[in-house]
C-alpha cells in the first residue's frame, strides 16, 4: 500500500443501498473531480455514522444549504469494506475528516485507508440521509429489537417459539 487515498476535501459524499430491503449493502461514496470512491459498510456502521455527525454538527454554527442530491454514482461497487471510521473537526477551518480503514481479514496484509474531507453542509446531509435510510429498513422486533423478517422471525426473547396466537 502506498498510504491512504486523501480525498480532501471532496466535492460530494453520500450514503446508499443497492439491492431490496433486508438483503441491502450499504454504501459509502465520496467525489472529488473525476474520482468516484465506493465503500461497503455495514447498516450499524452507517446508524452510527449518522447519529454521531448529527451530534457534532448540532454543537456547532447552523448548517447553511444542504446537498440535495445524494443518489448512489456510478461505480457502485465497493473498492473495500470499511472496518473503522475516525473523525475529527477542524473549528478554523470549520471543516470535517473521516479517516476510513480496510476491514481485513488476512494477517499478513496491510488494509487500505482514505482520508475524506468534508463541509458541515456535506457533513449534515450525510446524517439526515444515513438516518432515514436505516430507518427505511425491516421494523424491528417489539421483544428483541433485531429486524422483523417476513419470513418468520426466530426471537431470541422467546427462545425462538412465535408469540401464542388467538
Amino acid at each position: 500500500m502506498t498510504g491512504p487515498l486523501d480525498m480532501d476535501p471532496v466535492d460530494r459524499i453520500t450514503v446508499g443501498t443497492i439491492g431490496p430491503v433486508g438483503k441491502r449493502t450499504f454504501l459509502l461514496q465520496a467525489r472529488q473531480g473525476g474520482r468516484v470512491f465506493t465503500v461497503k459498510m455495514e447498516k450499524a456502521q452507517v446508524a452510527a455514522l449518522a447519529e454521531y455527525l448529527g451530534k457534532l454538527v448540532s454543537q456547532g454554527a447552523r448548517p447553511g444549504h444542504l446537498p440535495e442530491e445524494l443518489d448512489l454514482e456510478d461505480p457502485q461497487e465497493p473498492e473495500w469494506a470499511v472496518g473503522t471510521v475516525g473523525i475529527s473537526y477542524d473549528e478554523a477551518t470549520d471543516r470535517f475528516l473521516l479517516v476510513i480503514e480496510e476491514a481485513i481479514m488476512e494477517e499478513d496484509r496491510e488494509g487500505a485507508s482514505a482520508r475524506i474531507g468534508t463541509s458541515r453542509e456535506q457533513v449534515a446531509a450525510l446524517a439526515i440521509r444515513g438516518t432515514s435510510l436505516v430507518e427505511a429498513g425491516r421494523p424491528p422486533c417489539p421483544l428483541c429489537g433485531f429486524p422483523l423478517d417476513p419470513n418468520g422471525h426466530a426471537c431470541p426473547k422467546t427462545n425462538g417459539h412465535r408469540p401464542p396466537t388467538t
